[in-house]
C-alpha cells in the first residue's frame, strides 16, 4: 500500500512539475523592446522613446512612446502561437512595408519577464529581439 501511495505522489508530483513550464498559451500583455541582434549586429533599445507592443489573446498593436509627443500606433497584426513558434502577421504598418499580410514564423521563449523572438525575415534577415513584460 506504501508502495503504491509513493508511486502516485511521485506521479502526481511529475505531472504538476511538468505542467508548470508549460508556454503560455498567449502572449497576453504589454512588452517593451529591450534590444536585438539584427543579423549578428547587437543593438539596444533606442534612446529618447520607447516601442511597446500589446497583444491580446490573438492580436498586437504596436507603439512608438516619446515624452512630450502624442503616441503613435506604427503597427498592428496578428499572431498564433504553436508549441513554441510564434506565427506573426502584420496587418497594418504606418510606414511602407513589404512584409504586410505576410506571415513570419518566429521561435519564442520566455527567461523571467523577458520575452524573446527570434527568425528570419522574408528578407533573409536573421533576427533575435527582446522584449520585456511590464504589464
Amino acid at each position: 500500500m506504501k508502495i503504491v501511495i509513493m508511486k502516485t505522489l511521485g506521479l502526481v508530483f511529475i505531472a504538476s512539475l511538468l505542467c508548470s513550464f508549460q508556454a503560455p498559451k498567449s502572449l497576453k500583455g504589454t512588452w517593451e523592446f529591450a534590444g536585438g541582434i539584427y543579423n549578428g549586429k547587437k543593438e539596444g533599445a533606442p534612446k529618447g522613446y520607447s516601442l511597446h507592443r500589446k497583444y491580446d489573446a490573438t492580436h498586437y498593436e504596436a507603439f512608438a512612446i516619446e515624452k512630450g509627443y502624442k503616441t503613435e500606433k506604427y503597427e498592428s497584426g496578428t499572431y498564433v502561437l504553436n508549441g513554441d513558434s510564434c506565427i506573426d502577421k502584420e496587418t497594418f504598418c504606418s510606414q511602407p512595408s513589404k512584409i504586410t499580410n505576410i506571415p513570419i514564423h518566429y521561435l519564442y521563449t520566455f527567461k523571467n519577464d523577458t520575452l524573446t523572438l527570434s527568425g528570419k525575415l522574408p528578407t533573409g534577415m536573421l533576427v533575435i529581439e527582446y522584449w520585456k513584460k511590464i504589464r
